[in-house]
């Protein structure tokens, strides 16, 4: 059966100003150039870090932007996998199937029709699906019952990881409010092995990714959810390290006026030391990169973001993350810092994706998928010029000819 809505829908926000459009210089150096690689030996022998973003941070879909107009930007500048967004999988399954919208999401048949022709067009544009993600509300709850459920929907959930030809699930740590999620994290270590032990026993197996959010209700650090991936002790069973969430809990705080939890600057520097000490990369999965703005007053009732149902760095996420580096939109967490510790202390190599949340992504206008497309792709030209790493970049001509005539579902995706 098809999982629940169970995230409350981002409103619509007035279109912003348009963007000025970046340099072109700076959109070549990641499109052209084979970018700086780093003088150490040991660093010369690493292998490539590739290029991904998830598949709504290039425009949500009940603001107009159809997922084939979304792949050909992803495409067009550069990117070589995608985060596939449920959302976007519902889409695309109720254009096909012409369903009427449910609060239950399209049927499974639907939804399993759609992961075939979604792994048809990302596949015609050598785009790679990394992940379907989030599996969200799932560990620890309380109502065992709703538990339940929730296992029979991941059993659906596999089917679907199988139709796209990706072996990753995402599930991010449970944000349910606390009187829905236990405090017991031996029942939340119990439940994650459930589904670590239903992923090894599907075929092809399937692996899970597990990401502590800034506002999670229990797991709300990168130790906490290391902890968790330790007592989970399953060889598909891993991480994803996020510069936000690992930012966004120890260092920022949108509720104050200086966006800072007391203390920040030595609480994030030693957090880089835990993890660099601590992590071991073979169980980190795949990482995100981005930033946030720092907002000019506290995000507390009154402020425009303000949502009593969301916690303030929920709302803070949803509307304020940036792209790696640009600081001319306000970004301010030490997010450069955490990436190093990624690429250079942990050694991380694999898929590096930009999982952009931002108020511009439910904006209607047009070209909102060719600018978060373009800037996501200068974000990635100067992470890998900052973090001096080697990437696995597409060809000049792969990666800036025109799109081409795709496999499409109608006019209208």
């Amino acid at each position: 059966m098809p999982a629940r809505c169970s995230h409350k829908r981002e409103g619509l926000h007035p279109l912003c100003t348009p963007l000025n459009a970046p340099g072109q210089a700076a959109v070549d150096v990641i499109l052209t150039s084979s970018c700086t690689l780093p003088t150490s030996s040991k660093q010369l022998d690493r292998m490539p870090s590739k290029l991904a973003i998830t598949s709504m941070s290039l425009g949500r879909c009940y603001a107009g932007h159809s997922f084939t107009t979304k792949l050909d930007m992803a495409r067009k500048y550069g990117y070589q996998g995608l985060e596939l967004f449920h959302e976007d999988l519902a889409d695309v399954a109720y254009r096909l199937s012409g369903e009427t919208p449910s609060p239950c999401g399209p049927s499974p048949a639907a939804q399993l029709a759609a992961a075939r022709q979604v792994l048809r067009m990302c596949q015609v544009r050598n785009i790679e699906i990394v992940c379907l993600q989030p599996f969200s509300q799932y560990d620890g709850l309380l109502d065992r019952e709703e538990h339940e459920r929730r296992l029979e929907q991941l059993e659906f959930w596999i089917e679907l990881a199988h139709e796209l030809d990706t072996d990753i699930i995402q599930i991010p740590a449970n944000f349910l409010p606390a009187e829905e999620v236990t405090e017991d994290i031996s029942l939340i270590v119990s439940d994650l092995q459930e589904v670590a032990d239903m992923g090894l026993q599907a075929n092809p197996p399937i692996r899970f990714v597990y990401e502590a959010l800034c506002w999670s209700t229990r797991v709300d650090t990168w130790e906490r959810s290391w902890e968790v991936v330790q007592r989970v002790n399953r060889p598909n069973f891993g991480v994803c390290l996020d510069t936000f969430n690992i930012a966004g809990r120890v260092y920022a705080d949108p509720t104050v006026a200086s966006g800072r939890t007391p203390n920040a600057e030595e609480a994030i520097r030693k957090s880089i030391a835990r993890l660099v000490e601590r992590v071991d990369v073979s169980k980190v999965f795949y990482v995100q990169v981005v930033d946030a703005e720092k907002l000019k007053k506290p995000l507390v009732p009154g402020h425009r973001f303000y949502d009593p149902e969301q916690p303030a760095r929920m709302s803070w996420s949803r509307n304020c993350r940036l792209f790696y580096g640009e600081k001319d939109r306000g970004a301010y967490l030490p997010v450069k810092e955490i990436a190093w510790a990624f690429f250079n202390g942990l050694g991380f190599e694999g898929w590096v994706s930009l999982e952009l949340f931002n108020r511009r992504m439910s904006d209607t206008g047009f070209g909102v998928p060719e600018e978060l497309a373009r800037r996501g792709a200068v974000s990635w030209a100067k992470l890998v010029r900052d973090m001096k790493i080697t990437v696995d970049s597409p060809t000049q001509q792969q990666a800036t000819q025109q799109p081409i005539r795709m496999l499409s579902l109608s006019a209208a995706l």
